[in-house]
């Protein structure tokens, strides 16, 4: 059977390891799970991504990242643009996520971007998930 949203079942798989207390998460890969985890890396919601090679299809491990009294970083995790009904925003109008503090993850003509960086790049796109 084919899986109708994959992205919402990678962020469904991290925040579910988050809620169980995981050190990692695997994930079936593809180029968008990997750019998200990138982006996810790089503003310190998660400790690290790796894609490994098991003779298939391979996998997406996500090292998960906890406070120093092991709550997750990672709070909310949540899909925005669903496959039956999208969201598009200009640059202007790319939703801050709590003043600041978390992240819109944002799928442009120049690939997969935070809020922040589609306000300094002046681009548009699809609203893919929100982070804090």
């Amino acid at each position: 059977m084919s899986m109708t949203d994959p992205i919402a079942d990678m962020l469904t798989r991290i925040r579910n390891a988050g809620q169980a207390g995981h050190r990692r998460v695997d994930i079936p890969p593809s180029k968008i799970k990997v750019e998200i985890a990138r982006i996810l890396e790089e503003n310190h919601f998660i400790l690290g991504y790796k894609v490994l090679d098991d003779g298939a299809h391979g996998r997406l491990r996500v090292y998960m990242k906890y406070t120093s009294d092991d709550r997750p970083v990672i709070r909310v995790l949540e899909r925005v643009s669903k496959p039956g009904l999208r969201k598009y925003v200009d640059y202007a109008s790319a939703p801050k996520v709590r003043v600041g503090m978390g992240i819109s993850i944002l799928s442009t003509s120049m690939g997969l971007i935070t809020d922040r960086d589609a306000r300094r790049l002046r681009v548009g796109g699809e609203v893919i998930a929100k982070v804090y």
